[in-house]
């Protein structure tokens, strides 16, 4: 079956609370209103996502033969998304995240990796990347079994295909990270690091030299999403700023995520690059209305419509 896109990448159940007035002393009880379960990870929240935009989406990813993998392969396909090349592993748990939010505060995660520490490009079929129109692979650096080398040769295999190659990452903690993209960032169309995750890797705050960076590590085009201060495209021959665009805040949790959706949307459909980042601002701020990774994501329809009614700020950089 051919697809939109192929998500390939971290699957997690994610336990969250709704916002608390402050952390729990040592033996204190803190009350809230609601402790949902909730599909995240990268791979699951950016095919929710794209289903919910009307897309064709598979998932590729692991998680163990326990309740919360059920839970995972039921909601995803409740959601509209190809679950076929999901693997249920015997004697690992599906990885999970206890996602701490409290009110003012940037949300806190704890996380244990399970099943998706087993992903490896063997998982993933070179038929059904070559069937797609975007290879995306999220969470990477957090599947310690995916070996770079291997996961570059089957992007360049994509490109090869015509398949449009994108990169995002979620950081383990500090390391040499960016040896261990330099092999995948040389056959990347869009690589989509947050600002702290660049900051950390490269060892600059300004974004436009963490971009430089990844550039000169041979990705085609950068796109650094800086929260609340919007996003940076840089490629080759062209510098963008753009700015968010106004909503509700209630989590950010799997924003960055519905950044990505959004800004595949607009690969899907052929636009320019500003065209992306409109549609991966647009997703982004629908997702944050939400404490979950999904929940509050617009519908293609809202979406177009939301993009109508509001502007956003894009400007373009001196190189």
């Amino acid at each position: 079956m051919s697809l939109d896109c192929l998500s390939v990448g971290i699957l997690v159940a994610d336990h969250l609370c709704d916002p608390i007035q402050h952390l729990p002393e040592a033996g204190e009880l803190v009350q809230c209103a609601r402790l949902p379960l909730s599909v995240g990870g990268c791979a699951s929240n950016v095919a929710v996502d794209l289903a919910r935009l009307g897309a064709q989406v598979g998932v590729v990813g692991c998680v163990g033969r326990d309740y919360f993998g059920r839970f995972v392969l039921d909601t995803l396909a409740a959601a509209g998304v190809d679950t076929s090349d999901i693997h249920q592993l015997e004697g690992v748990e599906t990885s999970g995240t206890l996602i701490i939010n409290v009110a003012g505060q940037d949300r806190r995660f704890i996380h244990a990796v399970g099943a998706n520490a087993k992903v490896t490009t063997e998982h993933i079929s070179l038929d059904r990347v070559r069937a797609a129109k975007v290879f995306y692979v999220g969470g990477f650096l957090l599947m310690p079994s995916l070996d770079p080398h291997k996961l570059a040769q089957q992007f360049r295999a994509a490109r090869a295909a015509g398949v449009k190659t994108v990169l995002d990452i979620v950081l383990p903690g500090p390391g040499d990270h960016l040896s261990t993209l330099a092999p995948v960032l040389a056959e990347t169309d869009v690589f989509l690091p947050n600002s702290d995750e660049a900051a950390m890797i490269t060892g600059f705050q300004d974004s436009i030299q963490q971009a430089e960076v990844f550039l000169n590590a041979g990705a085609r085009t950068v796109v650094i999403t800086c929260g609340g201060e919007g996003s940076l495209l840089l490629s080759d021959n062209l510098r963008l700023r753009a700015g968010v665009f106004p909503t509700e805040y209630r989590g950010g949790t799997g924003s960055g995520d519905a950044f990505d959706a959004g800004y595949i949307v607009g690969l899907i459909d052929g636009q320019d690059p500003a065209g992306c980042l409109r549609w991966g601002a647009a997703v982004g701020a629908s997702c944050v209305r939400s404490i979950s990774a999904t929940d509050s994501v617009f519908s293609r329809p809202e979406a177009e419509a939301f993009m109508r009614d509001q502007k956003l700020r894009i400007e373009t950089l001196a190189p």
